[in-house]
């Protein structure tokens, strides 16, 4: 459980649509808001409407974690690691989750909705929002990143 409110910022494409849903009613008594950036529908759209501005709006400040959900998490994460300072993860286990917070300091979850279960996505979410970064040589290797825009 969060000790106060914390904002967090989720979108996704027509095929994550169901899942976005169903985090946002599952882990929106846990202490999070979820500021929604849509979509609101399963009609077919372009991902990159959706990864945009939530990219956009972490490396602003204004989020400090972000959810993206597609089918298979490899659009919107393409689009949202074009934008310095974002480091989103693909993330379909445990293991992976983990590590891309501990490790990465990712800031933003990549959910693949058609290889995942809701269950499992909010399981996910929870794990990575839970997670602190491990700094030291992982904070070397992030520092090598580069911050070409």
């Amino acid at each position: 459980m969060v000790d106060s409110l914390k904002q967090i910022a989720i979108g996704c494409d027509h095929a994550g649509f169901v899942v976005k849903d169903y985090i946002i009613k599952n882990l929106g008594s846990s202490g999070y808001e979820f500021i929604d950036f849509g979509t609101f529908s399963e009609l077919s759209m372009d991902y990159p409407e959706i990864a945009h501005p939530l990219a956009k709006a972490v490396q602003s400040g204004s989020f400090e974690f972000g959810i993206l959900i597609c089918g298979s998490g490899n659009g919107v994460a393409i689009v949202a690691n074009k934008y310095t300072g974002i480091r989103a993860a693909i993330c379909w286990n445990e293991e992976i989750t983990s590590l891309a917070r501990l490790h990465n300091n990712a800031n933003i979850i990549v959910l693949p909705a058609r290889f995942i279960s809701q269950d499992e996505a909010v399981d996910l979410v929870r794990l990575f929002l839970s997670t602190g970064f491990e700094g030291g040589r992982h904070q070397r290797r992030i520092d090598k990143i580069s911050n070409i825009s």
